[in-house]
Order: structure tokens, then sequence, then C-alpha cells
């Protein structure tokens, strides 16, 4: 078999495309297997895919999958037609996406290595640089987004994830059911939100009947304009609550052991994480000294209680029984004289309606939190970005379950 035959095959040509010409470069380690038209063709327009008359050509170039170790390039000219809609147009090549300085089967490649590598060590790989295999990731959310199904939206999940340190954050909402991030927002704002609910069809907005947050103003004034009985729709979430729950506990415990090592007591020495940690889920060794320190009169004995007792609140499956058990809870905080479980205490009160639709809705961003492992990895694979709207795409890309390959051959 000829070098031309072996390239058409190798490629998948049909004619009219075909193999003109295969030139092997040895001291460039380089291929370029020149392409061209094989008799008349009619031009269709790319865009509404109308016959046009032709216009001129220009020379273009494509990477392809390497031959062996050496790089392998693809050139042809390409012939432009005049649309009478739509003006001057290039036809579609089979082999790769209009505007793609590479092949469908490169950009295949490319995007497998990204899926488990840093766009650094990619470019390195494959020999091209780290704006060409931007260039590829941010291609390749771009088709995933545009294929993406008007897809039905039950549960949604809204929480912040920072971007770099300081109070820099990009806001990311996700599908409760299957995990699949369907919006990254610019900071922790109102429009943040509303730019993924105005993108919603109708239909979808009406389908949606949880969305779980954590206690954020800008969140839940985004949900009341989005939705007219959004106080019926918001869970706040459980796990957000007890970590509020769980920092009042830490303040209680270092202000009082500031207090006693003055006195030279150190029973709450390095027993933080001891406070925090669940009893089911401590060690045996952790958990008998752990059992001496509650059963004191230490005001950190009476925080952690208040904080293992507001766990019940999520037991319950009537609203009329929850609402009797908070009040309850609510009189104890209020008279602990433990001023960070009296803040904890009327934030709760002030969003009671949404912590009590867990009853309904018994959702958690328990998904939501489950991205963050796979978001630090990809801040930490990358070393850092550049700017948000990098960070943005790569989320996307690693979390959206969109369906990142070009067209095949």
């Amino acid at each position: 078999m000829h070098d031309k035959e072996l390239y058409q095959q190798i490629l998948g040509l049909q004619k009219p495309w075909v193999v003109e010409e295969v030139q092997l470069r040895q001291d460039l380690r380089e291929v370029t297997v020149r392409l061209g038209l094989e008799g008349p063709i009619v031009l269709g327009c790319p865009e509404c895919g109308k016959a046009m008359p032709g216009y001129d050509q220009r020379e273009c170039a494509w990477r392809h999958l390497d031959t062996c170790q050496f790089k392998t390039i693809l050139r042809a000219k390409v012939p432009r037609g005049q649309c009478p809609e739509h003006g001057v147009r290039q036809i579609r090549v089979p082999w790769a996406e209009r505007g793609s300085q590479f092949t469908a089967l490169f950009e295949r490649l490319a995007i497998d290595w990204l899926k488990v590598a840093a766009q650094s060590a990619v470019a390195a790989n494959l020999r091209i640089s780290w704006s060409e295999v931007h260039g590829i990731m941010t291609r390749a959310v771009e088709r995933g987004l545009a294929r993406r199904q008007v897809e039905e939206l039950h549960l949604v999940g809204v929480d912040e994830k920072a971007f770099k340190k300081g109070q820099d954050y990009v806001t990311v909402v996700c599908n409760l059911e299957n995990g699949a991030v369907q919006h990254v927002g610019d900071g922790r704002t109102k429009e943040a939100l509303e730019e993924f609910y105005k993108g919603l069809t109708p239909e979808q907005r009406e389908e949606i009947y949880a969305v779980g947050m954590d206690m954020c103003k800008p969140y839940i004034e985004a949900t009341r304009e989005a939705f007219p009985d959004a106080d019926e729709r918001i869970v706040f979430d459980k796990f957000h609550i007890v970590q509020h729950a769980g920092d009042a506990v830490d303040k209680v415990r270092r202000r009082e052991n500031k207090e006693l090592r003055a006195e030279g007591d150190d029973r709450l020495v390095g027993t933080r994480y001891d406070w925090l940690t669940r009893p089911e889920n401590q060690k045996q060794d952790q958990r008998a000294r752990f059992r001496e320190l509650k059963n004191t009169s230490l005001r950190t004995a009476r925080a952690w209680a208040l904080k293992e007792t507001l766990l019940g609140l999520w037991n319950y499956t009537y609203e009329g029984a929850a609402r009797n058990f908070f009040r309850r809870w609510l009189a104890w905080a209020t008279r602990s004289r433990l001023e960070p479980f009296r803040k904890v205490a009327y934030t709760i009160k002030r969003h009671l309606k949404g912590v009590l639709n867990y009853i309904n809705h018994p959702i958690t961003n328990a998904v939501a939190e489950a991205l963050n492992s796979k978001i630090q990895w990809i801040k930490m694979t990358a070393r850092g970005f550049r700017n948000r709207q990098n960070f943005k795409t790569a989320i996307l890309f690693h979390c959206g379950e969109l369906q990142l390959y070009p067209h095949q051959i």
C-alpha cells in the first residue's frame, strides 16, 4: 500500500477529499499530509446548508495524531463560498471542527489527557502550547453546554467555592440527583444565582421543587425573586447549620480554655477535635477521655450538649412537633449565657421555615460538598488559576457531566 493510500485509510477520508501528497521531514521529525478535492463539488454554507457560489480558497493546517514519534500535520486549501444570507463562509471539513487548528481525533486525545492531568503536563506531552491546550478545553466546554439537553431539574444545590485565598468565590449550582454542575457564577452574589435562574425555561423552573443552600442572603433573595413560593422550596442545608453550631462550641472552648490556663487548669488543652468529632467517630482512648469532660460543669460541655441536642431537629417528620422541639431548644440556648449559641439560635429562628422544609424535602448539600474534593483536585493540579473564567471552565469540564468530544470522522 502506498503512503497516500495508507493515510487515506488512516484518516478515514471519503471523496471528494483525497490525500494528494505525503512528505516526511526527518530533520523536523514531522510528517505533512497534503489533502485536496477531487472533481467538482457543491459548496454548502456551514450556517444554513444552502448551496453557494465559490469565492476563494484558504490554506489551512491542522495538527493530527503523531505518526509513530513524528508530528503529523494535515494541510489543505479549503474553499470559501459567498452565501446570500451569511456572506463569505468557509466550508466544513470532515476531519476537524470549525475554528480549530487540531483534528477531531487529536482533540479527543487531548480531552482524555485533560481529565487526569494538568494543562501544563498535557501541553508538554503533546508538544503544543498551554494556550492551545486551554483552547481545546474551552471549546470542549462550549460544545458540551451547546449539546446539553433541556433536562429536568427537581432538586438543586447552591454553594460557594473559593477561587483563591481571601473573599474571592464562585457560585456553583448542581443537580442534587446526579451531581452534575449546571452553572458556575462569578462571586457569592445575588446576580451569580440569578444568572442560573434566568437561563432556565419556564417549564424547568416550575419543575424545581427544592433548592438546597446555606443561609446566604444573596442566594435567598435571588431565589425569592425567581419563585413566587420560594419560601416553600428553599431548604437550608443541615450540615451548614450544624457547622455553625460546631463553630459556636469552639468559640466557647477557646475562651474558656484561656481562662482556665490562666488559673493553671489545662483540662481543655488539645481537646478541640474531641468536641467537634461525632461520638460514634471517636477513637476508644479519645472516647474515654471525652466522657469525663462532657460530664463536667464546663461551659464548653454545655455548649456541646446544645449542639448535639440540636441534631434531633432533623429527626422529626411532622412540622408541628419539630417547631415545639425547636421552641424548647431556643429557650435553653437563650438562657445558657453562651453568647455564640445565642447568635446561632436567633439565626436559626429567623430562617426556621427553610430549616423545617427539610421535613418535606429531605435534601442536603452533601452532593455539592462532595464536589469540593474534586474542585480542590482541579485547583491543586492546575497550581492555581490566572483568572476566574479559567477556574469556571475547569469546573464545568471536570464536573459538568458534559459531552466534550468533537464529532468523529
